[in-house]
This record gives structure tokens, C-alpha cells and sequence, in this order.
């Protein structure tokens, strides 16, 4: 979470690439829910408490953003207050802003369909900061976003991780490349593990088949990116220790 550092002169947020500071006020602004949303989710534990700074005044920072954002999500996809309790009861707790952003990514793309047309002052409003030319190119390669003749094709399931990638000290071949590994890596364990259904499920009628796929695809998701979080936490520590 963000420490204390202080407000603007004005009172407002203090901001810069590594860190924001907000008021209760202006955490729910940005993230479009009210002030008693906001004091609400953190009465249940949802949220972690605010830094308290001068004035008694509580600081906010981008973990709250980004866990209000995969909240809302979820919402979207139906799940009740205590359903959302249990999933975020059953992540690991030190996750940053990012890992929550790729949380809210996968969650979204549980939808059927994520696409959209936006105009590009949409896309800016949708996105939480004004993009400039380069952070559009950067999203288009990424495959977050493609050109419709005026406007522009956004799967919005994947536009906060693809605006938080925009952050990251990564060349766009990194970016790129790291893709294509996850892309591959994840169909050869989406079929697997649709091979693995298939036949758990080959004896049911279809309906019960349908069932059984809808319940176990948010599950089996979720599993699989603790996993991979897990490791590449591991991968990661192993390599800093190395260098």
C-alpha cells in the first residue's frame, strides 16, 4: 500500500509513476463508486484500511484502486457480496496493484464477449489517463486494441492490464514475446485440462456437461493464475538472488 506522503497544496492527490495518494473522495471518484461503497467494502475486510495521515485524514493508494476494480467486476459477473469474500479471501495477500489488475483481466474475460467500439476520448476515460500517441500504439500491438475506421475495436477485459503494461520498464518486443509464451503456454493447458473435463464428463447428458463447464471455468482460471503467480514469484526471487 502507498505510505504517507503528503497532499497538494490544494488538498487534492499527489501522483507520480510510482505511487498515488488519495482521499476517500477521491478513491471513489476514480473509481466510479460512492463514498458509503467505498467505507462499506471496507467495513466487510474487502478493502485494507487507509494510511492515516495529518489531520486524521486517510490516505488511499493503488492497491485500493485496484482492488475496488476487481470487486465491481466480479459484481459484474453476478457474484454475491459473500462470494466475493471467499475469492478474495482465497488470494495470496501480498499481491500488488498489477497482479490485481491481471485478477480483474481474467475475471472480465469470463464475459462472452468484451469487445467494444469507443471513440478515442473514450478510450482516455476508460484507461484513467490520457493516452499519448505512443501508449496507443504500444496497446494496438498488444492486441488490446484495433482500429475500426473512426473509432476503435478495445477488449475492454484486457484495458487496465494493458494500461498498466504501459508502466513497466519492458522494450515492446519484451512485451511481445512474453506474450507469445503465456498465449502458448496457456492453450496447450486449456487443452489439456478440456481433455481432462471431457472425459470426467463423458458418461453425463449434455445439460449436466454445460453445468459442470460453467462452474468450473471461474475455478479453474483462478487456480491456474495463483499457480502462476506462485512460481514466477519463486522464478523471480531465484533469478535476484543469482545476479
Amino acid at each position: 500500500m502507498t505510505t504517507d506522503t503528503g497532499e497538494s497544496a490544494g488538498g487534492g492527490s499527489v501522483e507520480s509513476a510510482a505511487e498515488i495518494v488519495l482521499t476517500v473522495d477521491e478513491l471513489a471518484a476514480r473509481a466510479g463508486v460512492t463514498v458509503r461503497t467505498v467505507r462499506f467494502y471496507g467495513t466487510r475486510g474487502l478493502l485494507p484500511p487507509p494510511v492515516i495521515g495529518p489531520r486524521r485524514v486517510g490516505h488511499y493508494g493503488r492497491d485500493h484502486l485496484a482492488r475496488l476494480a476487481l470487486i465491481e467486476e466480479l459484481q459484474r459477473q453476478g457474484m454475491t457480496l459473500a462470494a466475493i469474500e471467499r475469492y478474495l479471501g482465497q488470494l495470496p495477500p501480498d499481491l500488488t496493484p498489477r497482479d490485481l489488475a491481471l485478477q480483474r483481466a481474467v475475471v472480465a474475460s469470463w464475459a462472452p464477449d468484451t469487445v467494444e467500439t469507443v471513440t478515442r476520448e473514450e478510450l482516455d476515460r476508460r484507461a484513467g489517463r490520457a493516452l499519448a500517441a505512443a501508449d496507443l500504439e504500444r496497446l494496438l500491438a498488444m492486441g488490446v486494441a484495433e482500429r475500426d475506421g473512426d473509432g476503435l475495436r478495445v477488449d475492454t477485459g484486457l484495458l487496465r492490464l494493458g494500461v498498466e503494461l504501459l508502466d513497466v520498464p519492458l522494450s515492446e518486443e519484451s512485451i511481445l514475446a512474453a506474450r507469445s509464451v503465456l498465449v502458448e503456454h496457456a492453450r496447450a493447458a486449456a487443452y489439456a485440462l478440456s481433455r481432462l473435463f471431457r472425459e470426467a464428463v463423458a458418461e453425463r447428458d449434455a445439460q449436466d456437461a454445460r453445468s459442470l463447464s460453467a462452474r468450473m471455468q471461474p475455478l479453474v482460471v483462478q487456480a491456474l493464475l495463483t499457480t502462476f503467480q506462485r512460481s514466477l514469484t519463486e522464478e523471480m526471487r531465484g533469478w535476484a538472488a543469482e545476479s
